[in-house]
């Protein structure tokens, strides 16, 4: 059989690249005792090295995709030290009782701030993080934790913390003492530690100080979430896309008008937060995004 690059097989003959017969060689083994995993049964260096006990551990394998198609990865993959510490602290929370609060918030006034303000510098994230901390202020039992001891452990700084996606897991770059700083600042300081985050050089100080986190995937394109919630906190907000849909508006043609609108879920710690202290702080956040001049 031929290939498109033009290598062809000789019948009866056992193909193997120039490493694999160098390797073999070296190792007085027969060729023709090795079956090959490569293209058209070619025997590859890392056959050999299976066939003498001597195989490295094996790397994602992509399957070659048609046009239109992902290349899928194949095979077991360890996983980074990141992706572990993810998996146990995921694996922690499922002992923690938890209840979740959904709410629709308008965004057409936040969305006016942000394009008037981002030739400043100012971002998306810091407007959400600047919204949570007036709330959280407003209702510091969601910025508390539980404590081993049976206690509310209240905390004296509002550190909002943001879920930033990175190869090989996610980490969570901390906005501290988010209340008192302004958006120019606070968009400062977030593109200064994402710029860490995806160089590998924040602090611990940087991304476990968080007292409240978002999740934000409204860039997805996505209706609504839940998020879980992370250890040593009382709480976490999910945030999904901003949508266009129609509303009752007196005076508009047939009475119907358009509004952005994004849905957003609480996932609280239900030992220390009910579901009426949810209620208000996603209360004082819609309040806080729908007239963002407080911001």
């Amino acid at each position: 059989a031929s290939s498109s690059s033009g290598w062809v097989a000789t019948p009866g003959a056992t193909t193997a690249t120039p490493k694999a017969r160098k390797l073999a060689k070296s190792k007085n083994l027969d060729l023709a005792t090795v079956a090959g995993t490569g293209r058209f049964g070619r025997v590859t260096e890392a056959d050999v090295e299976q066939a003498l006990g001597i195989a490295k551990p094996k790397k994602v394998e992509l399957v070659p995709a048609s046009s239109g198609e992902v290349a899928q990865p194949m095979g077991s993959v360890t996983m980074t030290g990141m992706q572990q510490a993810i998996a146990k602290n995921m694996e922690a929370t499922l002992s923690v009782p938890v209840f979740r609060v959904t709410k629709t918030v308008a965004t057409d006034a936040f969305d006016a701030l942000y394009q008037k303000l981002k030739p400043d510098g100012v971002t998306v994230s810091a407007l959400l993080a600047k919204a949570c901390a007036i709330a959280l202020v407003k209702t510091p039992l969601i910025n508390a934790a539980y404590g081993s001891q049976g206690t509310i452990d209240y905390n004296d700084h509002v550190n909002v913390a943001q879920a930033v996606a990175l190869d090989g897991g996610l980490i969570t770059p901390t906005l501290r003492d988010a209340d008192k700083l302004s958006l120019t600042d606070l968009s400062a300081a977030w593109k200064d530690l994402v710029s860490k985050a995806r160089s590998g050089s924040l602090k611990p100080e940087e991304y476990q100080t968080g007292t409240f986190t978002i999740s934000n995937l409204g860039m997805f394109d996505v209706a609504q979430f839940d998020a879980i919630l992370p250890p040593g906190q009382g709480a976490i907000l999910a945030i999904a896309s901003s949508k266009v849909v129609p509303i009752p508006m007196p005076g508009a043609a047939l009475g119907v008008g358009l509004q952005k609108q994004m849905t957003v879920t609480i996932t609280c710690d239900h030992r220390i937060i009910s579901g009426a202290d949810a209620a208000a702080f996603l209360k004082d956040f819609a309040a806080a995004v729908e007239n963002p001049q407080s911001l």
